[in-house]
């Protein structure tokens, strides 16, 4: 759907104007392009009192091909980055990357143990924050507070997250600022998470926080070639992936794929290499077999509310079994609860939330759903902040939150993680229905003043499907331009 005010904006006539009348200007945003390089320019790295996460960080930024910088705070780095054959200097406020600007900024704070050492990160920031340029990325590296040795220690790490969504709101300019808590042990599993917040593809992704976890089936890679490498497995069970098509030889099936962020999301899963099959209802058949027909999927053409289908899906995807489950169908009934009929809702629970319970329980006990596999669940702003006129919608969306909190930890003795993608306002065919006024009010109320793409969803749950985000479980990531709506 097309934002016309962004375009305006975004013209020679109209930036002259916007910026004379002090009319908001939202960023064009850098999205991924297969056609583009994924990683370029200048990183500033900073870091707080003992960090303990520069050691992993300087092999990612060295596989990537960023050059880095050290700021004052980050000693440590420059014999690291020398270690790991980094190209690397000390940072000056006058620091350009390729494009004139730092491109991303990175701090560890995973050594801050007391309220008191939270003045490295205004030190960094401070020097730092001017020198980022547009559609730059800020990600903070903590240690998850819950598992903090002492109440300071926690407390100091909780912090992390006022700063970071702070920054997000402070930094415009398509600028992202996200969190990621890394367990003691889980180092190893950062990687595919670092890169999605690093890359254009989490363009859409901001004031997030993400804890990985240690865990047994994820791989890392070594310094050969960033582009194509294969990974040595971390354990007997991971296999070898490449970080350009991670997902080859997979089998994902995405619900609801027929237009839309189903598309996208088949789509995004096919270029990473997975082999899609597509899923929804027979009346959107043609639909489908047109959205999978050049990505060389499967269309499957059922409604995923008959009480049968999960079994007969299961029946479907034979032997072969799948390694990726995408839960993206859904429906909205919108009306004031006292309104709404007892049919709008049943429907729309059971479209939205009961029938992604049918579906795993069919896929898991066939063991369809292989060991070692991604469930990814598409929830919505709306079932965390709730929104007027969408109770049922609301319900079935906050129990998709509920069904990921409630199975990540039976599922890891399976090695298989469930996550959830909250979405924020994504410019659909749904979302061209809304008023004009609403509609752009859910445009501009959030860090990027714009609204999303489906492509920013599809990312976002293919870096949760990949292979190497084994440690990211049992967590709900917003994909809403860090939205004002809701926590």
């Amino acid at each position: 759907m097309n934002d016309s005010y962004l375009n305006f904006v975004n013209s020679p006539f109209g930036a002259r104007l916007a910026r004379s009348i002090g009319l908001p200007s939202p960023e064009v945003l850098r999205r991924y392009r297969a056609d583009q390089p994924e990683f370029e320019g200048l990183v500033a790295i900073g870091a707080g009192r003992e960090p303990h996460l520069l050691e992993a960080l300087a092999g990612v930024i060295a596989r990537t091909g960023f050059t880095s910088v050290a700021h004052e705070s980050a000693g440590l780095w420059v014999p690291l980055a020398t270690r790991h054959g980094l190209m690397t200097g000390r940072f000056e406020p006058a620091e350009a990357g390729p494009h004139g600007r730092v491109a991303a900024l990175i701090f560890d704070a995973s050594g801050i143990g007391d309220s008191t050492q939270l003045d490295t990160l205004f030190a960094f920031f401070h020097d730092t924050l001017r020198s980022l340029g547009k559609c730059g990325r800020i990600v903070v590296l903590g240690r998850p507070p819950e598992a903090c040795a002492n109440p300071r220690q926690w407390t100091a790490q909780r912090a992390l997250e006022g700063l970071t969504r702070s920054l997000g709101k402070e930094a415009r300019r398509g600028i992202t600022a996200n969190l990621v808590y890394i367990a003691q042990g889980a180092e190893h599993n950062a990687e595919a998470t670092l890169r999605f917040f690093l890359s254009p593809r989490s363009a859409y992704v901001s004031g997030q926080v993400v804890r990985i976890a240690a865990a047994t089936d994820t791989s890392t890679g070594d310094a050969a070639d960033p582009a194509t490498q294969s990974v040595a497995a971390s354990s007997e069970s991971a296999a070898p992936f490449d970080w350009a098509q991670p997902l080859a030889g997979k089998r994902a099936v995405v619900t609801g794929a027929a237009r839309g962020i189903g598309a996208a999301i088949a789509s995004a899963l096919a270029a990473e290499g997975a082999h899609v099959i597509g899923i929804d209802i027979p009346s959107a058949k043609d639909a489908l077999e047109a959205t999978l027909r050049p990505l060389g999927g499967t269309a499957l053409a059922f409604d995923i509310a008959a009480a049968e289908t999960p079994g007969q899906i299961a029946a479907a995807l034979d032997e072969l079994g799948v390694d990726i489950v995408v839960h993206n169908a859904g429906i909205t009934k919108d009306k004031t609860i006292a309104r709404m009929t007892e049919a709008a809702w049943h429907s729309v629970i059971d479209i939205n939330l009961s029938a992604q319970e049918r579906l795993d329980d069919a896929l898991l006990a066939a063991g369809t759903l292989r060991d070692g596999g991604r469930i990814v669940c598409v929830s919505s702003i709306s079932g965390i902040a709730g929104n007027l006129g969408q109770t049922n919608y609301a319900t079935s969306k906050a129990g998709v939150i509920g069904r990921v909190q409630s199975m990540a930890a039976p599922l890891t003795a399976r090695r298989i993680t469930i996550n959830a993608v909250a979405p924020g306002f994504i410019e659909t065919q749904m979302t061209a229905k809304i008023p004009l006024t609403i509609r752009e009010a859910g445009r501009r109320m959030n860090s990027m003043s714009q609204g999303g793409q489906p492509v920013d969803v599809a990312q976002t749950i293919a870096w949760l499907a990949h292979p190497g985000s084994a440690g990211v479980t049992g967590q709900v990531v917003r994909v809403c331009g860090q939205s004002l709506i809701g926590a």
